[in-house]
């Protein structure tokens, strides 16, 4: 059958040397799908690292107990410490053997609130720059300014790759044209498909077209995490990731595991998704990760006769960039050409002028996008001491 919510909330009352911490109201949230758990508690006064650790410590023993009482077996429990505004303030997490569920669990640490991860986990090591794309509601075209930026990038002589981090809605296996193709896995690592001279992943080739991705959050952060780390990236320039739109766990789990250059904000002109970027940029200024800059998509629609409409408003983005003291990265035009071009997985087409006035503008929009995105990845760079400014003389 597998974990359930009351399982671990069972588990909990009866934590060594902390008692029952459900009578005492410090459980916040609990989360359970087959074998993996999730949890928040509130911290207490005693917010130190070693405290935190041992209080997660014994209630990852309490858990794991309460699990083999059950006949369960606990393969992963993520235990997120929150202060009383609900924000996070130390996170550990604890993984299991699956050959030997009765075996102690060791935890793996993650970063405190506002601390950067001190190096990349595994093959991630070999990328230059990790640059998110997120948003703060779906519909915005997040996907499509991801797409954009790495196709970009690879335009400029980039090794670039795009991880489709949007678990629940992939759109990549579509955007890139990689319907006919068939994912590999050799020696345990997944595979990217070259295509548009990106190296692609997208959890949508790996499980059935149709099938809806009903994961509670630990299935979804296992999911993310597995495609991150067990992906054959090699070196590269850049890694883009698609984040799922909002605050939730996908984006939270990204922020906390990997050492990121930046993220960028994708928002339309319209006073309603203005809104909800805003918190998209408030969550990862809280998480010490700078924003590289906002994008304005679907600034405008340009008919194939020249002429422009406004239709979600104009310049409304960029506003917020300027309240919110970041750089704005330019402005992206709706064209017939963008919506076929993405329908059809020919991003980058995109960035052909071509004949008319809407193609011309759109492939001029998208160039001074990745322009800027590298720009302002050279300085945060810079800014995290990754990079040296470099003296040429002739």
């Amino acid at each position: 059958m597998g974990l359930t919510k009351d399982l671990v909330t069972d588990s909990l009352r009866t934590v060594p040397g902390e008692g029952d911490l459900v009578a005492a109201g410090r459980l916040a949230w609990v989360a359970a799908c087959d074998d993996y758990a999730s949890l928040k508690l509130t911290a207490g006064d005693d917010r130190t690292r070693d405290h935190l650790d041992a209080v997660a410590g014994a209630v990852s023993e309490a858990v794991r107990r309460g699990a083999e009482q059950a006949g369960e077996r606990l393969a992963s429990l993520t235990i997120m410490f929150v202060d009383g505004a609900g924000a996070m303030v130390h996170t550990a997490r604890f993984t299991g053997d699956a050959e030997a569920p009765r075996r102690s669990m060791e935890p793996k640490r993650a970063p405190d609130k506002g601390e950067r991860p001190a190096a990349a986990p595994g093959n991630l090591a070999s990328i230059k720059h990790v640059i998110a794309v997120g948003a703060g509601k779906g519909g915005v075209g997040k996907s499509t300014i991801a797409v954009s930026v790495a196709v970009g990038l690879a335009r400029k002589g980039h090794a670039v790759g795009l991880m489709d981090g949007d678990i629940y809605g992939p759109s990549l296996p579509t955007m890139l044209g990689l319907g006919t193709l068939e994912p590999q896995v050799r020696e345990g690592r997944i595979q990217p498909f070259l295509v548009h001279g990106v190296k692609a992943v997208t959890i949508g080739k790996l499980v059935e077209p149709d099938k809806p991705l009903i994961w509670r959050g630990p299935m979804a952060h296992g999911a993310f995490k597995q495609l991150a780390e067990q992906t054959a990236w090699g070196e590269l320039d850049y890694l883009v990731i698609d984040l799922p739109p909002g605050t939730g766990d996908v984006p939270l789990t990204m922020a906390q595991s990997f050492q990121l250059t930046g993220a960028i904000i994708v928002c339309t002109p319209q006073r309603v998704a203005q809104d909800d970027a805003v918190r998209a940029a408030r969550m990862f200024q809280q998480l010490k990760i700078e924003i590289l800059g906002v994008v304005e998509n679907m600034s405008c629609f340009i008919g194939d006769d020249g002429k422009q409409y406004d239709i979600f408003g104009r310049g409304g983005a960029e506003a917020m960039a300027q309240r919110l003291g970041v750089p704005f990265l330019g402005a992206v035009p709706i064209t017939m050409s963008l919506r076929q071009n993405g329908d059809d997985g020919k991003a980058s087409a995109n960035f052909e002028p071509g004949e008319g006035t809407a193609e011309k503008r759109l492939a001029t929009a998208l160039t001074r996008l990745v322009d800027n995105v590298e720009a302002q990845t050279n300085l945060a760079a810079m800014r995290l001491g990754r990079s040296k400014p470099k003296l040429s003389i002739s």
